[in-house]
């Protein structure tokens, strides 16, 4: 990663205004088996206190790698819970990059965190039929199924 995603300027300008990032090596005697880290790159969301939220394994590619970081992050955030921050996240997952691979579940998370916050069904029907309409072949669609049971 660090020869394609790390030197791009977005990337560097988005975990430099976002994140703590530290570099731990796979072998750390300490930290690795901490975080069962076996494979490189592992990227890992923590929260302050060393809690993990979010992991990815493998490579990503820059115009994949921010919105995998956006989605730890607001995993985070739904978390711990602070739910309107979550909700910006996975906006911007779904303004920048609408046809990443996180899009959907983007769609799910943000509907999901809308519903905790307002017990409104609205939110459970508006992820199923975004979903319907935008991302049909989307596993998250399957997971959105019993929402639109909800509809009257």
């Amino acid at each position: 990663m660090d020869a394609v995603a790390y030197p791009d300027p977005a990337v560097i300008r988005f975990i430099n205004d976002n994140l703590i990032p530290v570099r731990i090596p796979a072998n750390d005697p300490e930290l690795g088996p901490r975080y069962k880290v076996k494979w490189t790159p592992t990227l890992l969301i923590l929260d302050a206190e060393g809690v993990e939220h979010y992991r990815t394994l493998g490579f990503y590619p820059p115009e994949e790698l921010i919105p995998s970081l956006l989605m730890g992050i607001g995993k985070a955030r739904f978390n711990l819970p602070d739910r309107p921050a979550a909700c910006e996240c996975f906006e911007k997952i779904l303004a920048g990059y609408p046809t990443g691979s996180l899009a959907p579940e983007a769609v799910y998370l943000d509907g999901v965190s809308r519903y905790i916050e307002t017990h409104d069904v609205a939110n459970l029907i508006g992820i199923y039929d975004r979903l319907a309409a935008e991302y049909p072949d989307s596993p998250w669609l399957t997971r959105a199924d019993p929402y639109r049971l909800l509809k009257k």
